[in-house]
This record gives structure tokens, C-alpha cells and sequence, in this order.
């Protein structure tokens, strides 16, 4: 892309960390410089994007990452959209689409199962009935249950 090129060919990737206000003593929500709603709807200045999820936020407790998620529907993204950012669209940012992200035949076996219906009501990543890690199912609280062969 030449300097003159028009931002309309720009790709921008944004992996935000909205979650990170309400762990702090900020007087409010740490958010986006833009409304997600316009971001993810085609651009903002002729930027288009994608959505990740940032995971890295290290300003509240290990494991709880679902506020993360939270907070991107609170500012708008539908909650099927926020497992997306969370999953392939995160793979796909980071280059690593071709072993995480996604469940595929070839692909490690790593799932979460939770109550309920996540991609629905968001919240319902909360409550963990199992992870399975290449293969190896964890209870929570637990050491792993079992190896399932392939």
C-alpha cells in the first residue's frame, strides 16, 4: 500500500481489553475510542476491522476472562459475534488458524462446555461443566477425568 492509498484499504484488527474498568479504580468503563456497533458494521473513517477478544487484561483474576466477553456485548456485539472474536476470529488475527480456534477434524481437541446457551446469554460462559485440553477432559476443581483417543 502506497502513502497516498486511501484508508478504505486499511485492515485493522482490534483485540481490546473493555473489561479492564470495571477492575480498577477508573472513574468508568474503559472502552473503545469508537463505538463497537460502527467498528464492526464496515468501519469507522474507512477503516474496516475485526473484533478479537483480548484476553491478556491482567488487571483482574486468572480464569476470569468471561467478563471480558461481557463487556463486548454490553457495548453491542451480539453474543454468538463475542464466541466468534473469542474463537476463529482470534485464531485468524494471530496467524494460528491452521491449529486453534476452530473444531475441525485434525485440530486439537479443545472445548469448553458450560451451562446453558453462551451464544445466547453470554454470562453463561460462567458456569464450566468441563474443559477438554488435547483431548484430556478437566472437571473443574478436578485433575483430568480421562484421555480420549482420537
Amino acid at each position: 500500500m502506497s502513502a497516498a492509498a486511501p484508508l478504505l484499504d486499511v485492515a485493522l484488527a482490534w483485540c481490546g481489553f473493555l473489561a479492564a474498568g470495571g477492575a480498577s479504580t477508573s472513574p468508568g468503563p474503559i472502552g473503545p475510542p469508537v463505538g463497537l456497533e460502527g467498528f464492526e458494521a464496515g468501519g469507522v473513517h474507512g477503516v474496516r476491522g475485526v473484533l478479537g477478544m483480548g484476553g491478556d487484561v491482567g488487571v483482574f483474576a486468572h480464569g476470569d476472562n468471561a467478563r471480558e466477553m461481557e463487556a463486548m456485548v454490553d457495548y453491542g456485539m451480539k453474543p454468538l459475534d463475542v464466541l466468534r472474536s473469542a474463537t476463529s476470529v482470534n485464531a485468524d488475527v494471530f496467524r494460528i488458524a491452521d491449529h486453534a480456534g476452530r473444531i475441525k477434524t485434525g485440530l486439537p481437541a479443545d472445548l469448553l462446555v458450560v451451562e446453558g446457551d453462551p451464544s445466547v446469554a453470554i454470562s453463561q460462559a460462567r458456569k464450566v461443566k468441563w474443559v477438554m485440553k488435547e483431548g484430556v477432559i478437566y472437571m473443574p476443581d478436578d485433575e483430568p477425568d480421562h484421555t480420549v483417543t482420537p
